[in-house]
C-alpha cells in the first residue's frame, strides 16, 4: 500500500466512510486520484504528496474563484489539511479528448466551440481574480515563468530526450530569443488563464455538459494562452490556417457576447502566433520529460507536429532566427 493510499484510508476511517473503490491515473500528475464511496454515491479523493494549509491551497482557492464566477468545476465536499486529502464531486470518466477523437465533424466542432466559450468565461473572471486576492490573481506569466518553461523545453528535449546538449554559443543565442519572446508575452499578460486548458482537462458529465478540471495552476496571462493550448495540444499534424482562423473568430465573438473589451484582430493574430511559439515549445519539453523520466512514450509522436506548428508561427511573426534554424534542423532529421 502506498503512502497516498494509507493517508486516504486514514481519512476514510476517521469519517466512517467506505474504503477506496477505484484508483484513477492522470496523465502527468504528482497527485493521486481515487474514487470513493460518498453519501450513497461516489466522490473523487485527490491525495496530495504532503499536507497543506487550506488558506494557501491553490486548488481550493481557484475552485472557489471559478465556482463563484459560474465556471463548471467540481464541487469540493470536504478536505483534510494534515492528511493532504481533498474530496470532490465525481464527474465520471468521460474525457472530452476521447469523445472528440471518436466524434463526427459536426459533433467535434460543436464541442470545441463549447470549450472555446469557456475560455472567454474564464477571462470574464479576471477582475474578480485580482480584486478578491485569489492566488490565481497574484500569479502571472511573467518573464521568469515563461523563460523557465522555455528552458525546460531546451533541457528536456535536447539533453533528456536526444542526449545532445546544445553548444554554449547555441544556448546563448536561444537565451536571448527566449527572453525576447517572454518579454513580449509578459507585456500581454492581462487576463485569467486556466494554464493547461486542453481536451484532456475537460470532461463531459452525466448530462453531457463540459466540466473543467486541473485548474489549480490558473494565473494571469495572455488572452490567447488557453486558446492556443486547446487548439494545438497533442495534434498529429498542424491544423489548417483557415480552421484556426475560424476558431479564433468564435472566441472573439464569445468575448464580445460577454461584453469583454474588443480586441484588434490583427494584433490578436500576432499574439496568437507569439503564444503558439512559447506554448508549443513548452509542450515539447513536457512530452520529452514524460517520455524519458516517466516512461510515457506515447507523447513522443506529438513532438514533430509541435515543431511544425512552432515553425509556422515563427514565420508568421518573422522573429527568432536562431530558434527557427534549430527547429528546421529537427524537422529534417
Amino acid at each position: 500500500m502506498t503512502d497516498f493510499e494509507k493517508r486516504l484510508n486514514e481519512y476514510l476511517q476517521t469519517r466512517a466512510l467506505p474504503t477506496a473503490v477505484e484508483i484513477l491515473t492522470p496523465d502527468a500528475s504528482t497527485r493521486e486520484y481515487i474514487r470513493v464511496g460518498w453519501n450513497d454515491s461516489s466522490a473523487i479523493a485527490c491525495v496530495y504528496p504532503e499536507p497543506f494549509v487550506a488558506a494557501e491551497q491553490s486548488y481550493l482557492d481557484v475552485t472557489e474563484l471559478f465556482r463563484r464566477n459560474g465556471l463548471p468545476v467540481a464541487e469540493v465536499y470536504d478536505f483534510d489539511e494534515g492528511l493532504g486529502v481533498i474530496i470532490q464531486e465525481d464527474l465520471g470518466n468521460t474525457i472530452l479528448r476521447d469523445v472528440i477523437g471518436g466524434a463526427d465533424d459536426t459533433k467535434r466542432e460543436s464541442l470545441l466551440n463549447d470549450a472555446i466559450s469557456l475560455i472567454a468565461k474564464i477571462q470574464a473572471a479576471s477582475d474578480d481574480a485580482v480584486s478578491s486576492g485569489s492566488i490565481a490573481g497574484k500569479l502571472k506569466f511573467d518573464v521568469g515563468k515563461l523563460v523557465w518553461e522555455l528552458e525546460f523545453f531546451r533541457t528536456h528535449y535536447f539533453e533528456t530526450l536526444k542526449k545532445q546538449p546544445l553548444s554554449a554559443e547555441e544556448t546563448a543565442a536561444l537565451d536571448f530569443e527566449f527572453h525576447d519572446l517572454a518579454a513580449a508575452l509578459e507585456s500581454r499578460a492581462t487576463v485569467l488563464c486556466h494554464r493547461d486548458f486542453h481536451a484532456a482537462n475537460l470532461m463531459l458529465d452525466k448530462n453531457g455538459n463540459i466540466r473543467i478540471i486541473d485548474h489549480q495552476d490558473a494565473r494571469i496571462g495572455s488572452v490567447t494562452y488557453d486558446l492556443v493550448s486547446l487548439l494545438l495540444d497533442r495534434v498529429n499534424e498542424p491544423p489548417s490556417t483557415e480552421w484556426l482562423a475560424e476558431k479564433c473568430r468564435s472566441f472573439l465573438e464569445e468575448r464580445e457576447r460577454l461584453n469583454l473589451p474588443t480586441l484588434d484582430v490583427a494584433d490578436f493574430e500576432y499574439e496568437f502566433s507569439l503564444q503558439t511559439v512559447q506554448r508549443c515549445l513548452k509542450a515539447v519539453g513536457t512530452f520529452s520529460f514524460q517520455s524519458v523520466n516517466r516512461g510515457k512514450t506515447y507523447f513522443t509522436p506529438f513532438i514533430k507536429p509541435m515543431f511544425a506548428i512552432t515553425l509556422r508561427a515563427i514565420e508568421d511573426v518573422n522573429r527568432f532566427p536562431r530558434l527557427r534554424q534549430l527547429i528546421e534542423l529537427e524537422l529534417e532529421s
